[in-house]
């Protein structure tokens, strides 16, 4: 894909399911990508992957939830290549629970990863791509962000939030595109933090027909290489056999 290769690539939550196979992916159409999360080893592992291939990449250690350790992992990757093209703000977190169950730290945990993160993420890229006349940021809400499930509200809150940043993002920008992907159910390790069992067995329901992350990989892709004149603000990807 003529619009991929070459093009500097940052990705939070890398360290496995969406954020790996969209890495992955990039670098055989010959991306250069940078892998940021806080599990360095499995980050060291896809890296060492991606380059036995042929293929470029960098893997930095990165907590979304700081600001300054998003910045410097933003500049590492600009300092190593030159320049920033596109922002993969992906990681997330989800400990799904209804809400009399009054689980608050896991609330914060979710508010602090899945906006802040995003934020995070603008706020480290933003400049560095007006300096250099255009990028992208592409920002992982969910199917969540368009409907409200029993012991999820919080997390909905949080993906609904991404979807109103990534397009206020888009309104106030002229030369960077703004690209919202909002999966469906995904066979990845996000839910592997829920507490709750009632919670614990509505995913393991939904599961029963999910995607593979290399479908979002392949959507994520898409938005990317389309022309520089070309936006693709949202795209929504569901099982075929999904019913919400």
């Amino acid at each position: 894909m003529l619009n991929v290769e070459k093009k500097v690539v940052v990705i939070t939550g890398a360290s496995s399911g969406i954020g790996e196979a969209t890495a992955r992916l990039l670098s055989q159409n010959g991306a250069n990508v940078v892998l940021g999360a806080r599990r360095t080893e499995k980050l060291g592992k896809i890296v060492e992957d991606i380059r036995c291939q042929g293929n470029t990449a960098e893997f930095r250690a990165v907590d979304v939830t700081n600001r300054e350790d998003v910045k410097a992992f933003i500049h590492f990757a600009k300092d190593r290549f030159g320049r920033v093209d596109v922002i993969f703000n992906n990681a997330g977190v989800m400990p799904l629970s209804r809400l009399d169950a009054l689980k608050v730290e896991e609330w914060d945990t979710m508010i602090n990863v899945n906006i802040h993160g995003v934020l995070n993420g603008i706020a480290a890229g933003l400049p560095i791509m007006e300096a250099q006349g255009g990028g992208q940021f592409i920002n992982t809400a969910s199917i969540a962000a368009h409907w409200v499930g029993p012991t999820a509200a919080v997390y909905c809150a949080t993906k609904y939030a991404v979807w109103a940043i990534s397009d206020g993002l888009r309104q106030e920008s002229k030369n960077i595109r703004v690209t919202l992907i909002s999966p469906g159910v995904v066979e990845t390790e996000l839910g592997s933090d829920i507490t709750d069992n009632a919670s614990k067995g509505f995913l393991q329901e939904l599961r029963k027909t999910a995607l593979t992350s290399d479908a979002i990989a392949r959507a994520v892709i898409y938005a990317i290489a389309q022309p520089a004149d070309v936006d693709v603000n949202e795209i929504i990807v569901r099982p075929t056999a999904s019913a919400f």
